[in-house]
């Protein structure tokens, strides 16, 4: 099956790696950047939609329809937010996109990066983890053809990669021996982006997908 792919938050490290393994896979025949500022690539595949707020997307909506796969890599930590502004920008947002989609796209799959350590009984003490696992919850809910929640943990970052926060790139060395002695913890960004085309063009058994079922498909 190929795929015509909605990413977002591809200025940021997870959502361009994602894009980059999106516009060299073969089985990836199309892709609509959403953000709120260009992403700055060029490619025969990409098209790019610059819209302010995510929380309304009705102005264009109309230009969301035909697409079969949603690539969801927009997030934001936790550090420093109260819980309800964090609820917000993560499961609010989230779950106002993700509908916005299924209602123009119902065969669409939907790909959600979500976290290492996610609460999915939403009731623990950690605050962004029960966020996230309301969000994964909620998303299952939908009627997509299939959601899946991806919950990558250390991740190297793309080759050539611009968004790369600053404590990635002071630890990208110590990748090699996080990957031998973290193997359930470590992968590669180029891994989560094959995985997820994977995901959307063949299917998982699982829903939730932790590390080492991100290395295990990307395989396939």
């Amino acid at each position: 099956m190929k795929i015509r792919a909605i990413i977002t938050g591809a200025t940021g490290m997870v959502g361009e790696g994602v894009l980059q393994e999106c516009l060299e896979h073969p089985d990836v025949e199309a892709v609509l950047v959403l953000g709120r500022k260009t992403c700055g690539v060029i490619h025969p595949k990409l098209k790019e939609i610059l819209h302010a707020d995510f929380y309304d997307l009705s102005p264009i909506a109309d230009k969301l329809s035909g697409y079969n796969a949603c690539f969801f890599c927009l997030g934001k930590s936790s550090v420093g937010m109260k819980e309800a502004d964090y609820y917000k920008v993560t499961y609010t947002l989230t779950l106002h996109v993700a509908d916005t989609l299924v209602k123009r796209n119902p065969d669409m799959t939907f790909c959600y990066i979500s976290g290492a350590a996610t609460d999915s009984t939403e009731k623990g003490r950690s605050m962004w983890a029960r966020v996230k696992g309301k969000t994964e919850n909620d998303l299952m809910k939908l009627p997509f053809k299939a959601a899946y929640n991806f919950r990558p943990g250390f991740m190297q970052a793309a080759n050539g990669a611009k968004n790369t926060p600053v404590l990635y790139k002071a630890m990208a060395w110590m990748y090699p021996f996080f990957r031998a002695v973290l193997p359930n913890f470590t992968c590669t960004l180029k891994e989560v982006g094959v995985a997820m085309i994977k995901a959307a063009s063949q299917g998982y058994e699982k829903k939730i997908l932790e590390v080492k079922d991100i290395v295990e498909l990307a395989k396939r």
